[in-house]
C-alpha cells in the first residue's frame, strides 16, 4: 500500500505539530547539519534547521545540484539509485541529523548516511515521518537510530 504525506501537508496544525516534535528531540542535541533526503525530506528539513540553529544541507538525485558533488549510489527493491551531496557542505566533526519523510528499506538513508560520514560528519539520528514495519529498514542504517512518528496499522482484508 502506498504511503503518502500530502494530506498531512494540508493541515497546517498537524504539519506544524509534526515539525514541533522534530524540532523539541532535536533542539537540545547540538545538531550542526540537517540534511534533507529529495525531495520529500526538503518540506521537513529547512523549517526543522532553523528552528533549532542549524543548516540544512539537500542530498539530491544526480545532477540537480549545481557546482562539485560527492555521490553514493545505493540499492533500492527494483532498481539503484544515487545521492549527491555539494562539496563543503558539511565538515568533518559536524553533528548530523538525516530526515526523510517515509523509511521503507533503509537505502536511501543508508546511502545519506555513508555521503555525510565520508565527509566526517557524525551522524546522530535518522528521523522519518512513516516508517513501514514489515520492510525492517533500519538493519541497514549500521547502527544509526531511527526515529520515526508513524507506522501505519495493518488493515483488515476481509
Amino acid at each position: 500500500m502506498f504511503q503518502d504525506i500530502t494530506t498531512l501537508l494540508l493541515d497546517h496544525k498537524a504539519f506544524k505539530n509534526t515539525v514541533d516534535i522534530f524540532v523539541d528531540r532535536y533542539k537540545d542535541m547540538d545538531i550542526s547539519v540537517v540534511a534533507g533526503v529529495e525531495a520529500r525530506g526538503f518540506m521537513f528539513g529547512p523549517t526543522i534547521a532553523l528552528a533549532i540553529g542549524a543548516k540544512f544541507v539537500p542530498l539530491r538525485k544526480p545532477k540537480k545540484l549545481p557546482g562539485e558533488v560527492i555521490a553514493e549510489a545505493y540499492e533500492l527493491e527494483y532498481r539503484s539509485d544515487c545521492l549527491e551531496m555539494h562539496v563543503g557542505a558539511v565538515e568533518a566533526g559536524e553533528r548530523a541529523i538525516v530526515i526523510d519523510d517515509l523509511v521503507a528499506t533503509g537505502g536511501t538513508l543508508s546511502a545519506a548516511i555513508s555521503l555525510l560520514e565520508r565527509v566526517g560528519a557524525e551522524v546522530v539520528e535518522c528521523a522519518c515521518v512513516i516508517g513501514l514495519r514489515e520492510v525492517k529498514g533500519q538493519r541497514r542504517l549500521n547502527g544509526k537510530p531511527l526515529y520515526i512518528l508513524v507506522e501505519p496499522r495493518e488493515i483488515d482484508s476481509c
